[in-house]
């Protein structure tokens, strides 16, 4: 009970904060807005003291909705004073960093870019040669191959973000679970009780589509690793947070039939119904950091 008085939940805590649910969860994803576990194992929530500080902090509210403001190709090109072919090339190089993504009408993905993020890309004299003239021969021969990074560069910012609310290694695992392919995972975790256990600790999300559907299989190409260095990444990790977990404690195994593990892997690895995602800031940004490296920029 005592728990339940000092958090808040989600909605709420949006409500009592002047946010819509987009910018909430966009704030929380970009370390804006900390949540912590529930007691009872619910939807993670708010603690009262967090709501306080954002409430008292400078230029609240206006200051927290500028720090999470999304916007699209065109007016991302428009903040930074270059054709919305430039922005383009630049965000499939890996060097703008997608916030969000949707899927329009037509089941075309939508990318989405914090504003923030964009105008101080534009203010650093270092990328002022990007923003103007000739690209590097490299950027320019990977484009003209069909590079895109977009997704992983999207997939680095999210992995931050299902990282930092991991509380322990069976839910690191977890974490790293949600960006492999089933058959992959499979492979890796033989026992299909720890399989059943994974599923039942994935961060909660709620992306598109029935399984199986069109747009499912659209969505699922994004959250799923492609790069070898990205899937050796997580395999390597995966194995290691696995060590740990099952010295931590052993997988619990069901107590009636029906509740037995699948054995098909694609039925492990089915989308369940989900809203635009977002994630963390710093250590998703191009060029350092763990991610920076797992992503193999290449100039």
């Amino acid at each position: 009970m005592q728990g339940s008085i000092m958090t808040r939940p989600q909605g709420s805590a949006a409500r009592e904060l002047g946010l819509k649910r987009s910018e909430f969860d966009l704030a929380v994803r970009l370390g804006r807005i900390r949540t912590v576990a529930a007691t009872d194992g619910g939807r993670r929530r708010v603690p009262r003291t967090e709501i306080e500080r954002i409430r008292d902090s400078d230029g609240f509210p206006e200051a927290l909705r500028a720090q999470v403001k999304v916007v699209g190709t065109a007016e991302g090109a428009r903040l930074m004073d270059i054709p919305p072919t430039r922005f383009t090339r630049l965000a499939r190089a890996g060097l703008l960093v997608p916030a969000k993504f949707y899927l329009n009408r037509y089941r075309t993905v939508v990318w989405l870019y914090l504003a923030e993020e964009l105008r101080e890309f534009a203010a650093s004299e270092l990328h002022a040669p990007l923003l103007t003239g000739r690209a590097p021969e490299k950027l320019r021969a990977r484009l003209s191959a069909g590079e895109d990074l977009r997704p992983r560069r999207w997939r680095a910012r999210h992995a931050g973000y299902l990282l930092g609310q991991s509380s322990d290694p069976w839910d690191r695992a977890a974490a790293m679970a949600t960006l492999m392919d089933a058959v992959q995972l499979t492979e890796l975790v033989e026992n299909p009780y720890e399989r059943a256990y994974l599923r039942h600790l994935r961060p909660e999300e709620s992306w598109y589509g029935s399984p199986e559907s069109a747009t499912a299989q659209v969505v699922e190409r994004i959250v799923i690793a492609d790069n070898p260095a990205e899937i050796s990444w997580l395999r390597a990790n995966l194995l290691l947070s696995m060590a740990e977990a099952r010295r931590l404690r052993p997988a619990p195994r069901p107590t009636t039939p029906e509740a037995m593990p699948e054995s098909d892997p694609r039925a492990e690895h089915a989308l369940t119904p989900q809203t635009p995602p977002a994630p963390q800031t710093a250590e998703d940004r191009p060029a350092h950091g763990l991610w920076g490296r797992l992503l193999g920029r290449r100039g």
